[in-house]
């Protein structure tokens, strides 16, 4: 007959008082991990024992049971119900729910304590989301949560975060198809729409990557430090109906704004209130705008100004802070680095000193009426208001009979005089920059094509700027430009029937990339021009005296900024010049002018995403060599321009028309095991999971441990 299989029988169990209980030194556990024995006492303080002790008992010499038993398995439970007792919350002789192994079957006690430890699986971070979840539908708050499972409360608030993901995509996460990375970018909107639209495009995306997901989902949207969200505010934006999309996985910078349409009119209306207080002052005209292009007052005259008298209480307060200053600096001089507290502690007063030197200037009463301002927001989000300009039309023709001569461009809204009544401010709002429309669609040519006019036009205009700073700064060259000017006139065809004539202008430029005016070079020299503009005087006999009574070197720096300003390089279509162009490259050679060290740098705004994929892999192979172009060749165009970008990044390359000589071409770009971070990894194209990806979600460090 066959045999029956005999059935298990489990091991007993039985309340045993705690101080029949020991600590079995055959506990494998040394390490402490997880919740503290503190954090499980007052657990098991709030909701009892859940889990019962495995013992063993202690027998003699003679074989016989003690009647007391050791803890092999259990032993953080043990040690924190031994602390309830010292605490004198539990009674020495409370009864301990214990699972009682008699170790007759060959199975020794540091077996049962591995095998406790290592058959528990953490749980999962959907299921620990789904029972945050339930608690708060029960009426607890995060911080209660955090504080009964001893997590922090960002924890709660991350696994809560999940319910902002659609539940496809939580299934997908479910069956292994994401990673938790993955899963946590797509938390940063909350539109399960445009989710799934997201992973349906990147299923077939070679590209996977965190930072991929959330650069999609917020491409649209506006940084909460973008100058715009800050003029406005975030409170104001809210409170008009916008939403904030924030990242609690990663340092978001404080988010995004998700409605740029709303963001773009509240500037507008916040503009316009701040242009109208501003009229009030008596302008003529006040023209608003988020931002202008760089040469916007060109043609127009500055009016002089003087700054307001500081009162006591703020020459007193500048005092102060100038003390400290003059203290800090001469405590920490001999200092090869300063302390961070201190070093941001000096840029708090640096700020505040500046904000005392930069009054506001006072103007003459009888000029502010001919006069108009420009409002704009610099790169801080705060009000960036130019005062006192005065446009060629709106100058007295008795006073000044040339102004009509000078070049210059004003605003499309201009005020006027009736019987020479001055009407009220006329304000323009709006003339936001002439940006460059968005990126062709992907241009799989792969034959070099010339750059386009407007694309050439916007490189030489930041060579102009860049040329005009270096002139600007050198004697020499200056005078040798101004020099040729002259003998151009003297022995050319361009000589005129007087007795000696020379004409320098200041051209605005036809066309520009945004944020011209932001770089190092223009802020130079605008900084060098206000300072002349402040120190010469504005009558043109005492200006002749003034300069009469100049020494050399400050003459000659003054020769150099008049004459830099007359520089135009920039490309014209209508301009066919060749020897104006080599002209421009004798100035560039002659002052060394390199315009990666001037700050001009190939991003995808300003080239890479302006010029189809043979240009781009062109550019890196110049710079990286072709080991580095083949390792993109395969992207597509919008990824390739990040990722070249990113390889491009300090390489000093340019595209011709910012080259003064041509750059040496590097034809070794190695990638070797000693340089694993050269590219993402997603570029290898091996297929290969990193060990991030092959772990598994038992493996996650933010699992919620599970009582032992």
């Amino acid at each position: 007959m066959p045999t029956t299989q005999p059935k298990l029988v489990l091991s007993g169990a039985r309340d045993i008082p705690f101080n029949k209980l020991v600590l079995s030194q055959s506990n494998v556990r040394r390490i402490k991990t997880g919740v503290t024995i503190e954090e499980l006492a007052e657990d098991i303080a709030r909701r009892t024992l859940l889990q019962s002790l495995s013992v063993r008992p202690i027998v003699g010499a003679d074989g016989v049971e003690t009647g007391v038993f050791e803890v092999p398995a259990g032993g953080r439970r043990f040690r924190a119900l031994e602390l309830l007792v010292k605490q004198k919350r539990l009674a020495k002789t409370a009864m301990v729910p214990c699972v009682v192994r008699n170790g007759g079957d060959g199975i020794s006690a540091e077996e049962d304590s591995l095998a406790e430890n290592v058959q528990r699986q953490a749980l999962h971070p959907l299921d620990q989301y789904r029972s945050f979840k339930t608690l708060v539908d029960q009426g607890l708050s995060e911080e209660e949560i955090a504080a009964r499972f001893f997590v922090s409360v960002s924890v709660v608030k991350q696994r809560l975060r999940l319910t902002t993901v659609s539940e496809k995509l939580l299934a997908v996460y479910a069956d292994g198809g994401m990673t938790l990375d993955q899963l946590t970018a797509f938390s940063v909107s909350g539109d399960h729409a445009r989710q799934e639209q997201v992973w349906e495009t990147l299923s077939r995306s070679y590209n996977k990557e965190a930072y991929y997901v959330r650069r999609l989902l917020t491409e649209s949207a506006v940084r909460v430090d973008d100058r715009r969200a800050q003029f406005v505010g975030i409170a104001a934006y809210e409170a008009a109906g916008g939403i904030v999309m924030r990242d609690l996985f990663t340092d978001d910078r404080g988010g995004w704004l998700q409605d740029p349409a709303l963001l773009e009119r509240l500037v507008d209306e916040k503009l316009k209130i701040e242009a109208q207080a501003i009229a009030g002052e008596g302008w003529l005209w006040v023209s608003a705008a988020l931002d202008f292009k760089y040469g916007h007052t060109n043609g127009f005259r500055r009016l002089p100004g003087e700054p307001l008298d500081r009162s006591a209480d703020e020459e007193a307060a500048y005092q102060v802070l100038k003390a400290e200053f003059d203290a800090l600096n001469e405590q920490y001089d001999s200092a090869d680095e300063l302390p961070e507290e201190v070093d941001e502690r000096l840029g708090e007063l640096e700020t505040a000193i500046a904000a005392f030197d930069n009054r506001p200037l006072r103007f003459d009463a009888a000029e502010i009426g001919r006069a108009g301002v420009f409002v704009s927001l610099d790169a801080n989000g705060s009000l960036d208001l130019e005062r006192g300009f005065v446009r060629p039309e709106d100058e007295p023709a008795v006073d000044h009979p040339s102004a009509s001569a000078v070049e210059g461009s004003a605003p499309s809204d201009v005020g006027g005089r009736v019987d020479g009544v001055v009407q009220r401010a006329v304000i323009t709002i709006g003339g936001e920059p002439d940006h460059q429309g968005p990126a062709s669609a992907e241009d799989e040519e792969e034959t070099i094509r010339p750059l386009s006019e407007r694309l050439v036009i916007e490189l030489t205009a930041h060579r102009t700027v860049a040329l005009r700073d270096a002139v600007g700064c050198d004697f020499e060259t200056a005078f040798l430009a101004v020099l040729h000017a002259l003998a151009l006139n003297a022995f050319g065809r361009l000589a005129h029937d007087t007795c000696l004539e020379i004409s320098a202008k200041t051209t605005a430029f036809s066309a520009q990339a945004p944020g011209l005016k932001d770089t190092a070079c223009a802020k130079r020299i605008s900084e060098r021009h206000a300072a002349w503009q402040e120190r010469l005087p504005s009558s043109s006999v005492d200006l002749w005296s003034a300069l009469a009574d100049m020494g050399d070197d400050d003459r000659q720096a003054l020769f150099a900024h008049c004459a830099s300003l007359s520089i135009n390089a920039v490309h014209e279509p209508w301009n066919r010049n060749k020897e104006r162009q080599a002209h421009a490259d004798h100035l560039a050679k002659a002052v060394s002018l390199d315009m990666a060290a001037a700050g001009w740098a190939p991003t995808v705004d300003t080239y890479l995403g302006r010029v189809p994929k043979a240009r781009i892999l062109e550019a890196v192979r110049e710079a990286k060599g072709d080991g580095a172009a083949q390792l993109i060749d395969h992207l597509k165009k919008a990824d390739m321009a990040v990722e070249a970008e990113r390889l491009l990044a300090g390489s000093g390359w340019l595209p011709e028309p910012l080259r003064t000589s041509e750059p040496p071409v590097t034809d070794e770009f190695a990638l070797n095991e000693d340089e694993p971070d050269a590219l993402p990894e997603f570029l290898a194209g091996d297929g290969e999971r990193s060990e991030d990806e092959e772990r598994g979600p038992e493996d996650d460090a933010s699992h919620l441990l599970a009582a032992e």
